[in-house]
C-alpha cells in the first residue's frame, strides 16, 4: 500500500473518528449538560417532590458526592470539586501524544539508516491505521458505557410527607418564578431536616442566579462560576468546560428567561439551608466550532424550553449558591 493510499485512509478514519466524538454534544450543551450533577444535602438520595412545574418529578443525580456529616454544606462539595478536577479525561490527549511520539521517532529514525525520514513513517503507516482503529473502538466503547449508565440510574421514591407551602405572603413584586405557579405551589419534604421559610428575597435571589450562571457558563468566567456555585457544582462545570476546550468547541447560552416555577423543598440542616426549586425556562443554545465560528449543534435563532430543579445552598449569613442541577422527568 503506498503511502499516499495511507494517508486517504487516515483522513477517512480521522473523519469518523471525529463524528464519534461529536455525539455527547446534544445531551451536554447548555450548564450541567443535560445532566444531574450535584448535591441536596441529606436528601441527595432522595428524588424531589414534584410540583406544578414538573409533575413528574425528577431523575436522580448521576453526578454526586453526598455531604458528609461532619460538615453537611460544604465538605461534600468540596471534595466532590477536587475529584471532578482530578478525573477530568485524558485516555485521548495520552493516546495522541503516544502517537505523535511514535511517528517522529519513526521518521528520525529512517534518517538515521539512510532511508529518509518520510520512508520512516512509511513503516510506521500500518501500525498507525492499527492503532487509529484501536481508538475508534475504545471510544465507541466508552460512549456505550456512558449512555447506558445513564439510563440504568433508578428512579428513587419521593422525600417523604410535603412541607407547608412557602411563599404567599411574598410580594407582588417579586420575579415570574413566584408569579407564575408560585413557590408556594410544590408538594416538600419530611420533618427533619427542619422546614425554612422563605421570603421574596429568596425567590429573587434563584431567578438571578438561574441567569448569572448561564450567562458565566457561556462565557466560560470561571471565576464567576465559583462565585456563584458550590465547590462541587464549580468542579463539574469546569471539567465541562475543560471538555469542550479539548473538542475545540465553546457552548453559548444566551436570553434565559424564567417562565414558570415553584418550591419544591425547604430546609435546614446543620448550619446550611437549602432550596430546591423547580424551574421550566427558555433560552437560545448552539456549540460552535472555536476556530470556524459555525454552529455545530443546536441552533444559534431557536428558542427552546427546558425544566429543571436547581437546588441551592446558602451557609447561615451567607449568599445563596447552586448546589445540584436535576433535569425534570
Amino acid at each position: 500500500m503506498s503511502l499516499i493510499s495511507l494517508a486517504r485512509r487516515g483522513r477517512a478514519v480521522a473523519l469518523v473518528a471525529g463524528a464519534l466524538l461529536l455525539v455527547p454534544l446534544v445531551a451536554e450543551a447548555r450548564p450541567g449538560g443535560g445532566r444531574s450533577s450535584g448535591s441536596r444535602g441529606s436528601f441527595t438520595n432522595s428524588a424531589p417532590p414534584s410540583t406544578n412545574t414538573t409533575p413528574g418529578g425528577a431523575q436522580t443525580f448521576q453526578r454526586s458526592a453526598p455531604a458528609s456529616p461532619a460538615s453537611p454544606s460544604m465538605a461534600g462539595p468540596a471534595a466532590a470539586g477536587a475529584a471532578a478536577q482530578a478525573a477530568r479525561p485524558s485516555f485521548a490527549r495520552n493516546m495522541m501524544m503516544g502517537i505523535g511520539a511514535g511517528l517522529l521517532g519513526a521518521g528520525l529514525f529512517g534518517m538515521l539508516s539512510g532511508s529518509g525520514f518520510f520512508s520512516g513513517l512509511a513503516s510506521l503507516a500500518g501500525m498507525l491505521g492499527f492503532l487509529l482503529q484501536i481508538g475508534l473502538i475504545a471510544g465507541i466503547i466508552m460512549l456505550a458505557i456512558r449512555f447506558f449508565r445513564r439510563r440504568s440510574e433508578p428512579q428513587l421514591a419521593g422525600a417523604g410527607a410535603p412541607y407547608a407551602r412557602q411563599g404567599h405572603d411574598a410580594p407582588q413584586s417579586q420575579p415570574a418564578m413566584a408569579r407564575m405557579g408560585g413557590f408556594g405551589g410544590g408538594a416538600a419534604a419530611a420533618a427533619q431536616p427542619q422546614p425554612l421559610e422563605l421570603t421574596g428575597e429568596d425567590f429573587n435571589a434563584f431567578e438571578r442566579l438561574l441567569g448569572e450562571v448561564n450567562t458565566a457558563y457561556s462565557n466560560e468566567d470561571e471565576a464567576g462560576l465559583r462565585q456563584r456555585t458550590t465547590p462541587e457544582m464549580f468542579g463539574y462545570f469546569d471539567e465541562d468546560l475543560s471538555d469542550n476546550a479539548g473538542r475545540g468547541v465553546v457552548d453559548r447560552v444566551s436570553d434565559v428567561k424564567l417562565l414558570q416555577g415553584d418550591l419544591s423543598q425547604a430546609w435546614k440542616e446543620g448550619n446550611a439551608d437549602y432550596a430546591t426549586v423547580a424551574m421550566r425556562f427558555s433560552l437560545i443554545n448552539a456549540v460552535y466550532d472555536r476556530k470556524s465560528g459555525k454552529v455545530v449543534d443546536g441552533n444559534a435563532t431557536q428558542t427552546q424550553e427546558v425544566s429543571e430543579y436547581w437546588t441551592f445552598l446558602r451557609e447561615r449569613g451567607g449568599a445563596w449558591k447552586l448546589s445540584g442541577i436535576q433535569q425534570a422527568a
